[in-house]
């Protein structure tokens, strides 16, 4: 059995709604060191993976698949994927890229692109069809990443975050913050709300800064609340990580909210992320609502 993990092949799968940055996230992977490879046929996997035995397994595969690919159906993958990984020649983790809707048919319009399942029909049908159609990918996918507010840049940092070849084989976690008030991440394992805080807000100082700033730091710090709170959710945290690990969880999503999502959320997501690094991980620190323009900010009322 040593011999065989030994020549196992590791293969992500790349997959999830067309114009949510697969592109993006293949060629980034490859500047890691994968090997990418885009709309692969899935019956073909099999050939693709087969090798004599005791043969040093290759580069790690990134292989794109999408509603383009040729002969296309989530359910028929998802059991050929776990056939083949029974067979022990390759572990398989699976990426999923999300996208809101709008948004993804904001992204058609600006590039005129029609989308390849909308035929004479508008695009926002081609892109309820789509999301139907590979529904049982995102449920089964292994790490979601929704670039509804994601530029490319960000994608690409979170993609070297989160698989770079470089870092050790722990449970990726990636902290993010968001604004209650422009409604909940999609995907969160743990959500910790931070709204009992005392609001930077309502500080005129404070107002158009942002909690990376030292002096909304300060604030939040000397709110006689956080210490003890942040205190219980940090050994939460660090109790509940090792048990995913030991359960052969790969991917962590945690998020952390308040109003806006530009003050108390982002502090706390900051400060999460120096705890989990001071303990050997290597999280993926994202603000989902921080570049919104400050006139959007919706906050309570007092």
């Amino acid at each position: 059995m040593a011999d065989d993990a030994q020549v196992r092949t590791r293969v992500l799968l790349v997959t999830g709604m067309l114009g949510a940055g697969k592109t993006t996230a293949l060629r980034t992977l490859e500047d890691l060191g994968w090997q990418p490879i885009d709309n692969f046929p899935a019956r073909l996997l099999s050939q693709l993976l087969r090798k004599p035995p005791h043969v040093p397994a290759p580069a790690p595969l990134a292989i794109g698949l999408d509603a383009r690919t040729p002969e296309f159906d989530p359910a028929a993958l998802i059991i050929e994927v776990q056939a083949i990984a029974k067979q022990g020649v390759a572990s398989f983790s699976t990426l999923f890229l999300d996208c809101a809707s709008d948004e993804l048919e904001r992204r058609y319009n600006e590039t005129r692109r029609r989308h390849p399942l909308a035929a004479q029909r508008p695009v926002a049908a081609g892109i309820a069809t789509e999301r139907d159609l590979v529904e049982p990918l995102r449920g089964w996918s292994d790490m979601i990443i929704s670039t509804t507010r994601l530029s490319a840049h960000q994608l690409e940092k979170t993609i070297r975050a989160s698989f770079s070849l470089e870092i050790a084989q722990r449970t990726t976690v990636t902290v993010s913050s968001f604004g209650f008030s422009r409604g909940m991440p999609p995907v969160a394992d743990l959500v910790f709300d931070m709204r009992f805080l005392d609001n930077p807000y309502w500080v005129d100082a404070l107002r158009l800064l942002d909690g990376r700033d030292e002096a909304v730091a300060d604030h939040i710090r000397n709110d006689p609340a956080w210490s003890q709170a942040f205190a219980r959710i940090r050994d939460l945290v660090l109790t509940l990580l090792p048990l995913y690990e030991a359960q052969g969880r790969s991917y962590l999503n945690m998020a952390f909210g308040c109003t806006g999502g530009r003050h108390r959320s982002v502090f706390s997501a900051q400060t999460m992320a120096c705890v989990l690094r001071d303990a050997g991980y290597h999280p993926v620190t994202l603000h989902r609502d921080l570049d919104l323009p400050t006139g959007d900010l919706k906050e309570d009322t007092g």
